[in-house]
């Protein structure tokens, strides 16, 4: 065999082991990473509505304390924003009912 034909089989190998790992990957903990994400991203919702609720007018800390908190929030503030306007439909609501 020459050094070409052999790796293309290691590419088809790589990219067939791949494809196999994704379907494992899937049908094991994919539903687990997205609950985990989902739950993430509310527990930050919360925690910058905590530190900042100043803005929407529900102050719960005191501005001494949103100040320390400052550099620690400032990457989720632009994300927070638009998740609260976003617009919302009652298929948005089906994730809440149990």
């Amino acid at each position: 065999m020459t050094a070409p034909m052999c790796e293309t089989i290691r590419e088809k190998l790589r990219r067939g082991s791949r494809i196999i790992g994704e379907v494992f990957y899937g049908m094991s903990v994919f539903g687990w990473v997205r609950e985990l994400r989902r739950s993430r991203g509310e527990v930050e919702k919360l925690f910058v509505l905590i530190t900042f609720g100043d803005i929407v007018g529900l102050p719960i800390l005191p501005p001494y304390y949103t100040l320390r908190l400052l550099p620690y929030t400032i990457p989720f503030l632009n994300r927070w924003k638009r998740s609260l306007l976003r617009e919302r439909d009652l298929t948005d609501l089906i994730d809440l009912i149990e």
